[in-house]
């Protein structure tokens, strides 16, 4: 497993439309007027809707790459009528200037575009200062391309990528939005049908709190260092950066990269993964495009349309839908049927880096209440062996070493001198982590013998059971799980 950032994601509303990637922009915006009925206009929102879309901005619902504490927070929620929405909430030292902020958001508010994760709303109460978005609910870029699981991302998907975030950089140019505050891998993020959007956010004129680029300044175009002000030239050598990621599979330094370029050693930029699955003459003309955007001098660089003609003929695969491409499911049926937790939403896309997350900051807190009937003897005979058993095995499940906590929770298991419907659940993600899911779908099975309420339980069986191939069942046991928590928060 790669480092974990992605969490990534950012209501949706289903396209009626099948979309192209060899669309021209004019094209694609063609096709966006088809679909702006379906997507709602830009509204105000009170304080009092955002706290209940988003459970009182509950930790829980929190989306954004940061996380919690960082200055502006990103948390996914549910409107009264069903939609799914993402909310980026500002510090409140950011935009002082309450008429500015509505201004700027009603401005991005009026783009609608099938390549963008549109902004369909903003909150200006008191200090408060928030962003309403589209939510797109399979993750970031960043995500499938540093730290992907089941599989790498395709050449396919990453030249499919390219083009639609060049055509949203296009649009947003052709409507008087040219400029884009810190482009990178974790601002392009996946729709219901797997298909990469740029998120609207970006297109926010800064606050003052923030900063036009967030990351390493490595990454941040060289006009910017020397006179500390963006113009649309910057965006495109932002762009040429992603280009890097796509080819590379990693965040590598403009500066390196245009060593090895310049050296004719281009190929040593490829992601090993791809091996064997592009031809060099493609790898070649992305590699060229990369090197332009990356040009010091701004003027040198080529504007957004000239990006999206030279994308257009390097598409491959152009009938296979993104989410085929990208190896998830078809759209997100699940957000519509059932509301899940953080943790059954990571088992119903079996994200195990996030259930192994969720799972380590649960604890052992859903133990409380199981009988463990020891008589003083057994306690004073077995108990320290059983607890160290367990002490080993919750360090090497921290430790991500999955294989030794197989063996340790065994041992506690087999002790069998207490019972712990929790130590059921932590072996059975380890066993998914190893491949192993006939056997963790016996652990999540012997949890619920345990606990017949636990919705963790039935969350775990459905990983195991998706990861079993059985969709459908994955599915029911998924509704199973998210009842029982319904069920209890009404209590």
């Amino acid at each position: 497993m790669g480092a974990r950032c992605s969490k990534f994601s950012l209501c949706f509303w289903p396209s009626n439309t099948k979309s192209n990637p060899n669309d021209s922009s004019d094209a694609a915006a063609e096709n966006k007027n088809k679909n702006e009925d379906s997507l709602p206009g830009f509204n105000e929102f009170s304080l009092d809707q955002l706290k209940a879309a988003t459970s009182g901005f509950s930790s829980e619902n929190v989306v954004s790459e940061h996380g919690e504490k960082a200055p502006n927070v990103v948390y996914k929620g549910k409107l009264e009528d069903g939609r799914w929405i993402a909310v980026k909430r500002f510090n409140r030292s950011a935009w002082p200037d309450s008429r500015q902020f509505l201004e700027e958001a009603r401005a991005v508010g009026q783009l609608r575009n099938e390549r963008l994760a549109n902004l369909i709303g903003c909150c200006c109460e008191g200090d408060n200062r928030l962003l309403v978005a589209e939510f797109m609910p399979n993750e970031t870029l960043s995500k499938h391309l540093f730290h992907w699981e089941a599989q790498p991302m395709k050449w396919a998907m990453r030249l499919r990528v390219a083009l639609y975030l060049a055509q949203a950089l296009d649009y947003c140019s052709s409507k008087g939005q040219a400029l884009y505050h810190d482009l990178n891998a974790y601002r392009v993020l996946f729709d219901q049908d797997g298909n990469p959007r740029l998120s609207c956010f970006g297109l926010m004129k800064n606050s003052k709190d923030g900063k036009s680029y967030s990351t390493n300044l490595a990454f941040t175009p060289p006009e910017y260092l020397r006179t500390g002000r963006v113009i649309p030239e910057s965006l495109v050598y932002s762009f040429g950066t992603v280009l890097l990621d796509l080819l590379s599979g990693k965040h590598i330094p403009p500066s390196h990269a245009l060593d090895l370029i310049r050296g004719k050693n281009f190929l040593m930029l490829m992601d090993s993964c791809l091996e064997g699955h592009f031809s060099n003459d493609d790898g070649t003309e992305l590699v060229k495009l990369a090197s332009r955007c990356l040009q010091y001098e701004p003027r040198e660089r080529p504007n957004a349309k000239s990006l999206v003609t030279a994308l257009i003929p390097l598409q491959k695969e152009t009938e296979v839908p993104s989410y085929v491409l990208l190896g998830i499911p078809h759209g997100n049926t699940l957000l519509n049927q059932t509301s899940l937790s953080p943790l059954g939403e990571a088992c119903s896309r079996l994200d195990l880096t996030a259930i192994h997350e969720i799972l380590e900051k649960l604890g052992y807190k859903d133990d409380e209440g199981v009988t463990n009937d020891l008589s003083f003897q057994m306690w004073t005979n077995q108990i320290q062996e059983t607890l160290t058993s367990k002490k080993h095995a919750d360090a090497a499940f921290r430790a991500k070493d999955f294989a030794a906590a197989i063996d340790s929770y065994t041992e506690f298991i087999d002790g069998g001198t207490m019972i712990s419907p929790t130590v059921f659940a932590r072996r059975c993600l380890c066993y998914l982590m190893n491949d192993m899911a006939q056997e963790a779908l016996g652990d999540a099975m012997q949890a619920l013998v345990i606990n017949p309420e636990w919705s963790t339980g039935f969350y775990l069986q459905a990983a195991a059971l998706k990861s079993l191939g059985m969709d459908n069942d994955a599915q029911e046991t998924l509704k199973d799980g998210s009842s029982l928590e319904a069920k209890r928060e009404k209590n």
